[in-house]
């Protein structure tokens, strides 16, 4: 039986085109990275989000999502692997519309804060290198349902 807080993410299922774009790492300004992301269902208790960017002249890059929920603690988790073998784990929110995941670690603190619609989602990257007291966008990310 799925859970009725994690039935809440089922919106997010699906395929979607993913663009990386105003990113202070990369060159020219206005680059943009392709990528695609498959949002799954993983049995009934997790969603798994696999996202794939770049190709042609980016470096290929593979990213992993598990979404999943702690009941006694009444919050969403997110576990996250990359393809450079880095592990982190976010705090995260869910409400139909918007859509965060914060961490707080010692080695810097970083969110992710979407707008969800039917069909995209546009979110953005930002990270704190002095423990939240101020900010510094990463890049934005959209998705758009392929």
């Amino acid at each position: 039986m799925r859970n009725t807080e994690l039935e809440k993410l089922d919106g997010l299922v699906g395929r979607w085109t993913t663009t990386l774009s105003d990113a202070w790492f990369l060159e020219p300004p206005g680059t943009t990275v392709p990528g695609t992301t498959t949002i799954e269902w993983l049995g009934e208790s997790f969603l798994v989000v696999r996202s794939e960017l770049g190709g042609g002249r980016h470096a290929h890059s593979e990213m992993s999502l598990v979404l999943g929920r702690s009941d006694p603690n009444d919050r969403f988790v997110a576990l996250y692997h990359d393809d450079r073998g880095v592990c982190r784990q976010y705090a995260m929110t869910f409400d139909g519309g918007h859509w965060t995941m914060a961490r707080e670690d010692p080695d810097f603190h970083q969110r992710f804060i979407a707008d969800v619609e039917q069909d995209r989602i546009v979110g953005r990257w930002e990270a704190s290198e002095d423990a939240g007291t101020t900010w510094r966008k990463d890049f934005d990310l959209t998705f758009e349902r392929a």
